[in-house]
């Protein structure tokens, strides 16, 4: 597993991104494994599923200075990923303290005295959402035209936009920040391509089992790409991890078949809002009333704590069932119960009505959503325990 793993989040696969169609290669590589399987195509001979959403990259090499430091992307700051392109050199910055905009009149106000041009370090932005009881993550969307450099403490995590704001936001690491620093230097270009020019695909294969009813193993192998030429994202954890353990599953399968088909299923544009499954299930290739069970795999390189389930309280037989069989082989120090949670692939299954369980380890460095997710911190504690536990699993439902 720790293989492919390394193999998805390598540097030509470009963050199974959208910038240097990372995606793309990700999804031929995943194609091409089903094949060397020997699991059978869904429908028409082929693996693909596909379909269209708009998404906004920056292609281009990106620079923040300020004052005479320039930042390092992706470990010094990221950009807000619905930002829009800013070029300026040397500009003045004007410093903005937010805890002193006390209501919302003294804040529109202050919006509007704004031009475009400008560049504006706004400070105590946290304290300032928390006193106009707005989320935090959704302020830059509150922004008019202009660059804002927003200090943040402690981890910057990114992600995917599938539309665009007015404002060109950066979030700055608050111990990368300059001191002193009065005038910066900014640019950034990105591009919002439309749903024609951003093609994607769900990879499906399966093991022909002795009835036409389903048991179903699902991750996603897209992640967040490339924040302009320099930062990529390698998303070994998140989930690289979880598609090698796919992979795997489906590997064993192809020489062990079972009672019930098994079916594969590696998703794109979970990071985008989980749109490859939502489609799967509003355009399903096999009848869903069908499937017994799905079982969705993300975050899978370190169980040192054991496994979280979620809905495992939507069904407890199962939920159960995979405790007594963790019990009986030894497998895992935990396996925890959790609710439903829109958080994964397995959603918009549950939602309609399919049995489904979203699995993900607990343990780790905790690089989630940055350019630190590497194949090689990915310790692999208890993985292939975890391989076990989930044959066994399937294999159960299987009688």
């Amino acid at each position: 597993m720790k293989h492919e793993i390394t193999t998805l989040s390598a540097t030509n696969m470009k963050g199974r991104g959208y910038a240097g169609k990372g995606h793309e290669k990700a999804a031929h590589y995943l194609e091409r494994r089903f094949k060397e399987l020997g699991l059978v195509p869904m429908v028409d001979s082929t693996y693909v599923q596909r379909y269209s959403f708009p998404v906004n990259i920056f292609p281009d090499d990106m620079m923040l200075k300020m004052g005479k430091k320039e930042l390092v992307p992706g470990a010094g700051y990221i950009i807000d990923v619905a930002s829009r392109s800013f070029h300026a050199k040397k500009k003045w910055i004007h410093h903005v303290d937010m805890d002193r905009i006390k209501d919302t009149a003294q804040w529109e106000k202050k919006l509007r005295s704004w031009k475009s041009d400008q560049v504006h370090l706004l400070k105590n932005v946290d304290s300032f959402c928390k006193r106009m009881n707005m989320r935090s993550r959704n302020f830059a969307r509150t922004l008019p035209e202009g660059c804002y450099i927003i200090p943040q403490h402690g981890k910057l995590t990114w992600d995917v936009a599938t539309d665009t704001m007015k404002a060109t936001a950066f979030y700055v690491e608050d111990t990368a920040m300059p001191r002193h620093a009065w005038r910066a230097s900014v640019s950034v270009h990105n591009v919002l391509l439309p749903e024609a020019k951003n093609v994607n695909e769900n990879i499906i294969g399966l093991v022909p089992g002795a009835v036409d009813s389903y048991i179903v193993f699902s991750a996603h192998y897209d992640h967040l790409g490339m924040m302009g030429k320099q930062a990529m994202f390698p998303g070994a954890s998140d989930n690289a991890s979880g598609t090698a353990m796919m992979l795997y599953l489906a590997s064993y399968f192809a020489q062990h078949p079972q009672h019930y088909t098994m079916v594969f299923m590696a998703f794109s544009g979970e990071e985008a809002g989980l749109l490859g499954s939502h489609y799967f299930v509003q355009h399903p290739m096999i009848p869903l009333e069908r499937i017994r069970f799905l079982t969705n795999l993300d975050i899978m390189g370190d169980a040192t704590n054991g496994v979280t389930v979620v809905n495992a309280t939507e069904f407890p037989k199962e939920f159960s069932l995979l405790q007594n069989l963790n019990s009986a082989g030894k497998y895992l120090p935990d396996v925890k119960s959790r609710g439903k949670a829109a958080n994964s692939d397995h959603y918009h299954f549950t939602e309609a009505g399919v049995p489904s369980f979203f699995i993900y380890t607990n343990g780790g460095k905790g690089f989630y959503h940055d350019i630190f997710d590497k194949a090689d911190t990915l310790s692999m504690t208890h993985i292939p325990a975890l391989s076990k536990l989930l044959i066994d699993f399937a294999q159960r439902l299987n009688q």
